[in-house]
């Protein structure tokens, strides 16, 4: 196979501002809004737990529905992405989950939460597949990390913004209004995609100079953007697996942060559904920190000059140097060392992400 060149050429002065970081926000909007609609029933658990009876094993088994269709969702989702193109693939993965976050409301056993939350993780296995083609079709190589770093962010701004709104919600108006209000918004944003997203190539509102700097990656020599790598080609190359085993050991991880944590607070600090906003607050601040800063600090490096390997690798490895100390918070007896800790190994952990 040819060999990809290992520093990108000198490129054109980048616009300071831009048609792309409008596409950027659009997808940092999709992302907090995929993340609310996950962590309210983490939220809602202790609640959810008294009314309906729920033993830790039977939420363990609707979170178990979620991550296995979205396991397997991941599967296909980025082929019928590419098939239907960005625009209309997103539409469909945001639709999907909004519809299926509101139906939460409607459910009264663990079966039917299971199936409302099967159907979720099936709409959200599209989110982030085609947020990276979009950035991949919006910004060149040099910026991606940057725009993923932000983009990602979204899920941390929407483990932040749960804690504050659910809680409102849900002693205002019930809880099967969380589950509404928060799909809802899904719906919102898939009017705004449609209206909004088109190739740069296609896009009315961008400027000869942005479309130049969006496009002045050279041509990879590989591939073409048209063209189609099978999986057995794909199973044979040593950075497909690097990158699968990466997220592989590493995503769990996340998940244990998302649809326990609030547990975690209840149990081990006492919060009630109002005493946790300040703790996952703090947690998922400093996750959004780590998230941008590991997309800046992969970019940053490539600006200066440093190879695409050695820039990566050090931002990967800063990351998982950093959220070693997590093994601190399950011993301490500080309630706010184990959330600072826990805070800097979720940062750390979206860094390695971005």
């Amino acid at each position: 196979m040819t060999t990809i060149p290992q520093t990108i050429p000198p490129d054109p002065a980048s616009p300071m501002s831009g048609r792309r970081w409008l596409i950027c926000a659009l997808l940092l909007f999709a992302a907090t809004v995929n993340y609310m609609d996950r962590q309210v029933i983490a939220l809602l658990k202790p609640t959810l737990q008294i009314q309906f009876g729920w033993t830790d094993d039977g939420y363990g088994n609707i979170v178990v529905a979620f991550q296995f269709a979205y396991g397997a969702g991941l599967l296909f989702v980025g082929k019928l992405i590419d098939r239907l193109g960005t625009r209309k693939g997103f539409s469909l993965a945001v639709f999907v989950w909004s519809i299926a976050a509101m139906t939460h409301a409607a459910a009264s056993s663990v079966f039917q939460f299971a199936a409302a939350r099967f159907s979720l993780g099936l709409g959200e296995s599209g989110s982030f597949p085609a947020s990276v083609k979009a950035v991949a079709e919006w910004f060149p190589k040099r910026e991606r990390a940057l725009a993923t770093g932000i983009f990602n962010s979204g899920s941390n701004i929407g483990a932040m913004v749960t804690p504050l709104v659910v809680p409102w919600i849900t002693y205002r108006f019930g809880w099967r209004m969380a589950f509404i209000a928060t799909g809802a918004l899904g719906l919102v944003w898939v009017l705004c995609w449609l209206s909004l997203y088109h190739r740069p190539e296609q896009d009315t509102q961008v400027s000869s100079a942005e479309l130049a700097y969006i496009q002045s990656d050279p041509a990879d020599p590989q591939t073409t953007a048209s063209s189609a790598v099978p999986w057995r080609t794909l199973l044979t190359l040593r950075q497909a697996w690097a990158v699968a085993l990466g997220k592989f050991f590493t995503d769990p991880i996340w998940w244990v942060y998302l649809f326990w944590m609030p547990d975690f607070l209840s149990r081990n600090l006492g919060l009630n559904l109002r005493g946790m906003a300040l703790p996952l607050f703090v947690i998922y601040s400093g996750a959004s920190v780590g998230s941008i800063g590991g997309g800046w600090l992969s970019s940053s490096l490539l600006k200066r000059g440093w190879t695409l390997n050695r820039s990566r690798k050090t931002a990967l490895l800063v990351c998982a140097l950093t959220v070693t100390p997590i093994m601190i918070a399950a011993r301490t007896t500080s309630p706010w060392l184990a959330v600072s800790v826990i805070a800097i190994a979720a940062g750390a952990h979206q860094g390695w992400s971005a």
